[in-house]
Order: C-alpha cells, then sequence, then structure tokens
C-alpha cells in the first residue's frame, strides 16, 4: 500500500500542520485505467487529489453522450470536490481513470474547514480554480471560434501533452464522443490529418507527428 509520505514533494507547498492532518485523515486510493471516480449526480463526500497516473474529467448528458473537459495530473485536485461542503453537493462531472492512478481522498467535512484553516491550502484551491478556468475558457474558444478540424487538432495536442507522449492510445469513436461528434466526421479529419503528414494512423491508436 502506498503512503502519503512517498508524495510529500508533490505537497511540498502546503504546511507542517496540513500535512499531519493530511496523513491523519486523508486515505489513499488506487485506481486502475478506466475506473469510474466519480459519476455524474453523485453526492461528492471526498476531496480528490491525484498523487500519480492521470484522471480524466467529462461532462455526460442523459443520453451517455460524453464532452472531455481536461486532465487532472499528479499533485492536482479535483475542483468541484475542493470547494464542496458538508451540505454534500452533487457532482455535474464524471472523473474516471485515464491510467492506473494513486489518489489521496478526504472528507469533504474535514476540507472545508482547511479553507479557513490554513492559508497555504486556501492557495492551493484558489490555484486550482483559475487554472481550471483558464482551461474551460480555452476549450470554449475552440469550440465556439474554430472548425472541427482545428478542435480535433487541439484535442490531441492536449492529450499527448498530458500523457506525455506522441503516440495516443485512441479510436475514432473514443474521440468522436467526447469532442461531441460522429465516428464518421473524425474518421474522415483522421485521413485528412495523415494525407498532410501531421499525424501516422496505427492499427491501435494515433502517433502525433507535426502538431
Amino acid at each position: 500500500m502506498n503512503k502519503i509520505e512517498n508524495y510529500r514533494h508533490l505537497l511540498r507547498d502546503l504546511e507542517e500542520g496540513l500535512l499531519k492532518e493530511l496523513t491523519e485523515k486523508g486515505r489513499i486510493l488506487e485506481a486502475k485505467a478506466g475506473q469510474v471516480l466519480l459519476q455524474t449526480g453523485q453526492n461528492i463526500r471526498n476531496t480528490m487529489i491525484v498523487l500519480d497516473g492521470l484522471v480524466k474529467l467529462y461532462r455526460e448528458n442523459e443520453e451517455g453522450n460524453e464532452f472531455f473537459m481536461y486532465h487532472l495530473n499528479a499533485g492536482e485536485g479535483c475542483a468541484l470536490s475542493l470547494i464542496c461542503d458538508r451540505t454534500i453537493k452533487a457532482s455535474a462531472v464524471t472523473a474516471k481513470a485515464d491510467t492506473d492512478a494513486v489518489l489521496l481522498v478526504v472528507p469533504v467535512e474535514v476540507t472545508e474547514n482547511w479553507m479557513r484553516q490554513y492559508r497555504t491550502w486556501y492557495h492551493f484551491v484558489v490555484g486550482t480554480y483559475r487554472k481550471r478556468y483558464e482551461e474551460l475558457l480555452e476549450t470554449i474558444d475552440h469550440i465556439a471560434f474554430q472548425n472541427m478540424d482545428e478542435r480535433l487538432e487541439f484535442y490531441l495536442r492536449r492529450h499527448s501533452k498530458a500523457l506525455g507522449t506522441k503516440v495516443l492510445d485512441l479510436t475514432n469513436t473514443q474521440i468522436a464522443q467526447e469532442l461531441n461528434s460522429s465516428r464518421e466526421v473524425v474518421s474522415r479529419l483522421m485521413k485528412k490529418l495523415s494525407e498532410q503528414g501531421k499525424v501516422r494512423l496505427l492499427k491501435q491508436g494515433i502517433e502525433l507527428l507535426k502538431i
């Protein structure tokens, strides 16, 4: 079992008293790739911080259609869970482990008190929200002002950066779901990118060349 002490380098900006409470009141959760960590409509009972791996957040409607929002990397927290209080709000997003992941979870009634008690926790929460806000603005800009082929390139760049690799294990169906498009449209655009020398289409996945 992983220990929180093994990940102290990710939390080095937090006060010693807060680190002590994280160790005492938090628990380690190990998740397999593809495991759903939080579902839309589910009550948020714990604050979630990623210690290792990658977690994907997306919106999901009643028909099961998905729209990718952003990734959480090691050292980052889920913005919604960070500001939940003891009234236990329902989640508006779904969170899923994109790779095998290790998470630190702490009951929201504990983190609610930390906002007043620890200045470094306050800054961590505010910084998390600022980053998420900026990412969402960037996403909105691409949806509102760019066409589908530009949105696709933006999507591929984000995934490549988050995963730290140029080879992405993604299918056209998965991409279409997360961009709220159709598989046929994505397949046509991927073929176009391949002809332009921007990607190489593999048997299982995509290699980014000039994106």
